[in-house]
């Protein structure tokens, strides 16, 4: 159990890297002056390529973590309010890490309205989801 739960460590932090720079990306590319076509276009081939490197570092934490979860019952039982919660968290970091695919999408096409204040803001979330999983985890608060 201790290298599944290792190597579930190391595909959430790796995933978290992921999502913790593409929105960096996205304000960077909120921030290109019209005109800048090789600016842009590189922008976006970086974001394309670390969108797609993080999904493919999504998968196995998150089979991993369903191992954990099933395959060990840990978080069964009574008192383990905690895993609930930090189970919808990991659904807000699924639904981020798919907004990030709808913004990427949206920024191709040039699309998307939003400034680089906007990006600034979303590129917070991961941050604050990433303490609420390790906390619930780490502390078990209930």
């Amino acid at each position: 159990m201790l290298w599944v739960k290792a190597f579930h460590i190391v595909f959430i932090a790796s995933w978290f890297a992921g999502l913790f720079y593409l929105p960096r990306i996205f304000v960077n590319l909120a921030m290109v002056q019209p005109g800048s076509v090789a600016e842009r276009d590189r922008l976006l081939l970086m974001a394309r390529k670390l969108l797609r490197f993080t999904t493919l570092l999504a998968l196995p934490a998150i089979g991993l973590g369903l191992w954990l979860w099933l395959g060990y019952g840990i978080g069964m039982g009574p008192g383990n309010g905690w895993l609930h919660a930090k189970l919808a968290v990991v659904v807000l970091v699924v639904l981020y890490h798919w907004v990030c695919a709808r913004l990427l999408r949206a920024l191709t096409d040039n699309t998307d309205q939003h400034g680089h204040r906007w990006f600034r803001w979303f590129n917070e979330l991961p941050v604050l989801l990433l303490i609420a999983a390790v906390v619930l985890v780490v502390v078990k608060p209930f």
